[in-house]
This record gives C-alpha cells, structure tokens and sequence, in this order.
C-alpha cells in the first residue's frame, strides 16, 4: 500500500486528485498539505492535512517521517499569467520547491510526480502536433521553470535513482475550484459567465487554438503514469499528454447548443493572448499513449455537458 503526501493539495488539481487518491489507497494512506486551510471538507476533514510550506524542509520532512511516506505529488506552482506579474516570485516558489523535494525525495527514497506545462514550449516549437522530444525555448517565467523542472528530474533520476515522473499538461477545466492566474483559465470562466449572465468576455481571440483536457482526465493521468511499470518508460517523466482541442468560438457554440441565448464578445489580454499564440496549437501525446497505455475520456461535446450539469446545481 502507498504512502503519498500530496503538497499543493489546495490548487486546481490537488483539490481533486486527492480524493481520487484516497478513494484508491485509502483516505488514511494519502496526507494532504497546502499553505491554505480554508480548502473544501473532503481534503480538511476525511483524511490527514498539515498546513506545510514547499520551502520548509524540516516541516515536509517530520510529516514524511511520520506517515512513512513514499510517494510525494508536488503541484506547488504560481502559473503562467501570474508568474509574468511576479517573475522572481514564481522562481523561488517554482524551482526553489522542487529542489527542495527532489532532495528530500533522494534522502528518503520517494518516488515523486510534478507536473510540466504545455507552457513549457516556446514560439520556436513546432507547432501543431508538437512531438514528445522537441525545442522548448519558452518566453515566460512559468515555462523556464517548468523547462528547468523538467530537466532537473531527468538528472535527479539519472544521477540519483530518483524516481522522478511528470506529464506535460494542456489547459486544465475544472468544476470543482475558481481558476489560478492561467492563460487558458478562460475555459472554465465561459461555463460560470454562461449560467450566471448567458454571456462571456474573452481575453483571448477568437481563433486561438489550444490543447484543453477535463479534469478528471488530469487526475487518471497523475495516478496512471506513478502507477506505470518503469521498465516501459522510456522518458519517465514530462509526457506530453492531452484530450481535446479548441478555440474560443467552437466552445462558445458548444455551449449555446444548451444555452442558446448565450453570446460571447472578445476584449483581448495583450500578455495573455501573447503568452498563448507562443505555445504549440496541438500536442503529440504518442509516447504517453505507448509507453503506459494513456487514453483521454473526454473530448469537448462530453466535457461540455458535463460541466453544466455539474454547475447547474452548484450555482
């Protein structure tokens, strides 16, 4: 049975990966930290959680000590829009608390998974079907850190055993948290604005295409690739891994087929609309799909449903 500290359990993903990792491992196996206490009752009450900063060593370390942990998930990042506005911040946070748990990692023999980024690529990258093994020459903060990240856990593992694992994520929709500071964070506004006032301002341009997956797709594939036979794993971590993609508009008419009074109007975020045309219109996910069996459930005609009958009740 798997011990797994799960820090940055408040986020995006961490607030519904752990308990999908719970309800497979059992609620007393998974401890959840996070600077913020005031996260939902599944992460604070039915199961374990400390109040831990990434940066704090000898506090990760006593909980790892304490709950013989031997598998860390780390999805402490600032993303990429608020990172331009805080860059110095966004390294320390970033790279400064991955360091810290690699090495805490090499010390007590964890396994541990972090995420990259589909930020991670740049405006010299290939940019439709973006291969696994590429040029990653990114222009924000976010994505030098996640590039850095990326290179870092290859040499933890090479140097050190780590066994270090990660996938490089697309936009993320989520139904269960508020949106933190991303670039494609416009994909989970637009279901709420729809609902709420039947229409929706846009930061990004009509026909920006990007890679997009469902929630629950991002935490099967956090699971599945820890839980895959390392003898099969060629690039053990940063696998580029998606599900749908789309433009503003195609999800906008997406959702009028439910909302059909909903219109959406476009007031483009320069850094933004930026940050997204330097990244790759669609990923190539092959090496996932071959070396540990990915597979995506959700393309935008089911996500979409389910998004607003999730919401629907509530709001």
């Amino acid at each position: 049975m798997k011990n797994i500290l799960v820090i940055g359990a408040a986020g995006q993903i961490g607030s519904e990966l752990v308990p999908a990792l719970r309800s497979k491992y059992g609620k007393n196996n998974v401890v959840a930290a996070d600077l913020n206490t005031e996260i939902n009752a599944d992460i604070l009450q039915i199961g374990p959680f400390y109040k831990l900063n990434v940066l704090d060593t000898n506090s990760i370390l006593k909980v790892i000590k304490e709950h013989q942990i031997d598998t860390i998930y780390n999805l402490v990042a600032l993303l990429s829009a608020r990172g331009e506005a805080e860059p110095q911040l966004s390294w320390q946070i970033n790279m400064g608390g991955l360091v810290n748990l690699l090495e805490i990692s090499r010390e007590q023999n964890c396994a541990i998974f972090t995420p990259s980024s589909i930020g991670a690529f740049g405006p010299s990258t290939p940019k439709d079907k973006t291969p696994q093994d590429t040029i990653q020459r990114p222009n924000t903060i976010y994505g030098v850190t996640k590039v850095a990240g990326e290179l870092l856990c290859d040499y933890y593992y090479k140097r050190f055993g780590v066994d270090a694992r990660g996938v490089r994520y697309p936009g993320i929709i989520s139904n269960v948290t508020a949106p933190g500071g991303g670039t494609t964070d416009y994909a989970v506004h637009i279901y709420y604005e729809a609902l709420k006032y039947e229409k929706f301002s846009c930061f990004l341009s009509e026909n920006t295409s990007l890679d997009m997956m469902y929630m629950p797709d991002a935490v099967r594939a956090a699971i599945e690739v820890m839980e895959a036979d390392p003898a099969k794993l060629i690039h053990r971590n940063c696998f580029n891994v998606t599900a749908m993609n789309f433009t503003p508009k195609e999800i906008a008419l997406e959702i009028k087929k439910y909302i059909p009074n909903f219109t959406i109007a476009y007031d483009v975020d320069p850094i933004r609309q930026a940050i997204a045309d330097s990244w790759p219109n669609s990923m190539d996910d092959s090496a996932a799909r071959e070396q540990w069996g990915w597979k995506h459930e959700y393309d935008l005609k089911s996500m979409t449903k389910d998004m607003l009958d999730v919401l629907q009740n509530k709001l």
